[in-house]
């Protein structure tokens, strides 16, 4: 008998974080649904065959044995395991809560944390050991299995691509991120600008879906034969195309990372020796040319720091999930109650409009 898988999303990113775990939940013969909350997700974004519920009711029509979340949150009411995957790399924000350092608070929520690498799990392990009431277990991210099993790109990803027969040029990729405190998208225009009147390059250039329109159409005005601006909710293919990635303090940064390619930042609030910063725009040219080299003195740094953010090339972080989900649910651990907050339930419950109890 097939079992029931919820997919519990918030916001538009948790579809190329899911859909990969989707493709190993159906491969195993078994059924998933996705459960919107709120009104932040375009839904002109689900495929034909993907089911959406409704409302709660339909959700527990439905009995999940396990719900998966790429955020912070789930109602307590909402049936099944509750399993966080996380919607990123813990990247280059934090915060201080329990005495730790990290980028992700424990909200009370899941009964289980797949986390991405040993950076990651080191942290949560000791939080599972702090609060006793969830599970830790490393899995590998699965939103990046397509980034390395490339069997996962489908032929609406590959078509966002745009590489051009026989152009062997380096192609750069440009995101920043749409914060407008840390975006330096509008400052390095005019730097784009000029580079990329110089044929030796190609440039690629997307951003966050909620970046300033404004920004957009500057960058849309400067397309020309070497500069190609692309509007996309799957940054996957532009990513294995580019050979460098110029950002800032974008997410996404990490994520280029993993596929041991160099990075070049402007301004990143916090640098890492493990790719290149600057805080002149006359000095990203040149920086480029020396990343573009791969150094081994950068490239050996680089492959530190992916062995402990996600060590994992083998495009089976899904398979992982689903497995350490199984075997929670088929090997119960002696855990803690989660704490009960009766005024986040309340909340919950008047934006669900769901008042069983």
């Amino acid at each position: 008998m097939a079992k029931h898988f919820l997919f519990y999303i918030s916001e538009n990113y948790a579809f190329q974080i899911l859909r990969p775990l989707q493709d190993e939940i159906q491969r195993r013969g078994d059924t998933v649904a996705w459960f919107v909350e709120g009104n932040n997700v375009n839904r002109a974004y689900f495929q034909p065959q993907e089911t959406q519920l409704p409302d709660v009711q339909a959700v527990i029509d439905f009995h999940p044995i396990a719900v998966f979340v790429p955020g912070n949150m789930i109602p307590s009411f909402i049936p099944g395991l509750k399993v966080c995957v996380r919607h990123g790399f813990i990247g280059f924000k934090t915060r201080k809560k329990d005495g730790l350092n990290y980028s992700f608070i424990i909200r009370d929520c899941f009964d289980l944390y797949c986390t991405h690498g040993p950076s990651m799990t080191d942290t949560f392990k000791l939080l599972e050991q702090k609060h006793q009431f969830f599970k830790v277990v490393e899995t590998g991210f699965c939103k990046m299995d397509p980034f390395f099993d490339h069997s996962m790109v489908t032929d609406k990803d590959a078509a966002t691509s745009t590489t051009a027969q026989k152009d062997e040029r380096p192609v750069v990729l440009f995101s920043s991120t749409f914060s407008p405190r840390m975006s330096q998208a509008e400052a390095l225009l005019p730097t784009i600008k000029r580079l990329s009147q110089d044929t030796k390059w190609r440039w690629l250039v997307t951003f966050h879906p909620k970046m300033a329109q404004s920004t957009v159409d500057a960058y849309k005005a400067a397309q020309h034969e070497n500069l190609t601006f692309i509007e996309t909710d799957n940054a996957m293919p532009l990513m294995l195309e580019a050979d460098l990635m110029l950002g800032d303090n974008s997410s996404m940064l990490v994520e280029f990372l993993m596929l041991n390619k160099p990075v070049v930042t402007m301004k990143n609030e916090h640098p890492k020796p493990h790719f290149i910063n600057v805080t002149d725009a006359e000095k990203i040219e040149q920086s480029i040319e020396y990343a573009l080299t791969r150094p081994p003195e950068l490239m050996d740094k680089l492959d530190d720091y992916a062995a402990q953010t996600h060590p994992y090339t083998d495009g089976q972080s899904s398979a992982r999930i689903l497995d350490a989900t199984q075997d929670m649910l088929d090997n119960p651990p002696k855990l803690k109650n989660k704490p009960f907050n009766l005024i986040r339930s309340i909340k919950m419950r008047k934006k669900l409009s769901y008042w069983k109890w």
